[in-house]
């Protein structure tokens, strides 16, 4: 492990010597995730995107993407675009990125079974905002907004998320 990990321990997560507090899953943590069960996946997954509402706050990084108005991510296991990013219309079961709510406003996106994705074994594994303090996710990683925008403003693509066993 390095300084540059994101590091998953029992008070938040630690990165850069900061520890930042979070939430993660409703359904905890799991080493065998599948969709829907709400678990944050054990294991060492990679930064490999970021996206960002520009209608809401400037680019958190160079290499941020902006939300388009038709940005989608497809957790449909009969998808042939499973676990990846889409764009509206589209026929399959998705979740919309431009929320009225602020919780995708940020995202840093794992390359938790992407971008070679298997059917089922869990989509949109995600860095964002909580809807309040340590509030439990779907499976994703949430922090507080002024949290998420100092992560976002030091991480790289490439950089590790780990998530240990309890």
């Amino acid at each position: 492990m390095t300084p540059r990990d994101l590091v998953l321990t029992p008070r938040g997560i630690r990165f850069l010597g900061r520890m930042f507090p979070c939430a993660i899953g409703r359904g905890s943590l799991s080493r065998t995730k599948r969709e829907g069960d709400g678990a944050t996946p054990v294991g060492a997954h990679h930064i490999v995107g970021m996206l960002y509402r520009a209608d809401r706050m400037s680019r958190p990084a160079s290499w941020a993407r902006p939300i388009g108005t038709n940005d989608l991510w497809s957790d449909d296991v009969e998808d042939t675009a499973y676990n990846h990013l889409v764009h509206a219309p589209h026929g399959y079961s998705h979740e919309k990125l431009r929320r009225p709510d602020p919780l995708y406003d940020l995202i840093l996106i794992t390359d938790w079974n992407y971008p070679d994705s298997i059917p089922g074994q869990g989509s949109a594994i995600f860095l964002h905002q909580w809807r309040r303090p340590r509030y439990p996710t779907e499976g994703c990683i949430a922090f507080r907004r002024d949290h998420l925008r100092w992560i976002a403003r030091q991480i790289a693509p490439g950089n590790r998320l780990i998530i240990p066993q309890a």
